[in-house]
């Protein structure tokens, strides 16, 4: 069997993911697939976790755990998806730095089923804007809390996820930028599915549709109408323009209003975002999903 985790992060995808995989259902369990929705596992994955301490799991709890969360019988690929993966939002930060333990965390939850081939998926995201979003969903202690003591500008995605490709040991690892889903989204659901790419795939606008007026949703599906056999250069250049045009009012923009935040710190953290994930879509072990037809890989 093969064991996918989307790990999130935290102010990324949420639960769009999980609704558009169930949104392709049929498709998924005549392929031997199953979407396992968050509210069956997480309290069991959490109980194994604490209960392993990065361990493996033995034959016995993989049996229990199996019978408790499928639906279908013995499914091939089995997908979890949710930002709990990776704890509460107060672990977005720690003294170590960004997502410090995302790599302890992934090999621990590829050791609830040690014997599958796991991968592993992750959104990552322009620090400013995820600080600032986290921070609306962080009930821990305020923004120096969520800080941890850490400077704005050491808050690195180079270094995460050189964690996390270390700790997988030569499993699977997919990372996209948040900031692109809009123009990627219906890849990033078949990569995670194993669709191809002539399989009918439903909602896969859901996530474009939430940033256009109504005006740009209808012009969407027209513009869509009106070519045969779309292909995914021409559907990412048909999305740009519907965003060019018809984005929803501050849909596409966002005030970092932080503590100590100037408009020089924003523009040089964005700047090391740039500068990591140029790094990591080169970087061994990572295959990097860009606005192009096909995925990066190193």
């Amino acid at each position: 069997m093969q064991t996918v985790f989307h790990l999130g992060v935290h102010a990324t995808d949420g639960d769009r993911l999980m609704k558009t995989l169930l949104a392709n259902r049929d498709w998924l369990t005549r392929h031997r697939t199953e979407a396992v929705a968050p509210q069956r596992h997480r309290g069991l994955f959490e109980e194994a976790l604490m209960s392993l301490k990065g361990g493996r799991a033995t034959p016995e709890m993989v049996h229990i755990m199996q019978d408790a969360i499928f639906e279908t019988e013995a499914p091939e690929r089995a997908i979890f998806s949710t930002p709990t993966f990776m704890g509460a939002p107060g672990r977005t930060v720690s003294r170590e730095g960004l997502y410090a333990q995302i790599g302890t965390r992934a090999a621990a939850i590829a050791n609830l089923f040690p014997e599958t081939k796991s991968e592993f998926f992750v959104a990552i995201r322009n620090p400013a804007t995820l600080i600032a979003d986290v921070l609306k969903i962080f009930t821990g202690g305020g923004y120096h809390v969520l800080m941890q003591g850490r400077h704005p500008l050491d808050l690195r995605w180079n270094e995460a996820i050189r964690r996390l490709v270390n700790a997988v040991q030569g499993r699977r690892v997919v990372i996209w930028c948040h900031e692109d889903v809009p123009l990627i989204w219906p890849e990033i659901i078949r990569m995670i599915a194993a669709m191809p790419p002539d399989a009918p795939l439903q909602d896969g606008l859901n996530y474009l549709n939430e940033l256009l007026t109504e005006e740009g949703r209808t012009q969407l599906l027209q513009a869509i109408a009106a070519r045969d056999r779309l292909n995914v250069a021409q559907r990412r250049e048909i999305t740009s323009d519907m965003l060019a045009r018809f984005a929803a009012p501050n849909a596409l923009d966002q005030t970092i209003d932080l503590p100590g935040w100037t408009q020089e710190m924003v523009d040089q953290i964005t700047r090391n975002y740039r500068s990591d994930i140029a790094e990591i879509a080169v970087l061994p072990g990572v295959e990097f999903i860009l606005p192009m037809a096909q995925p990066v890989s190193a």
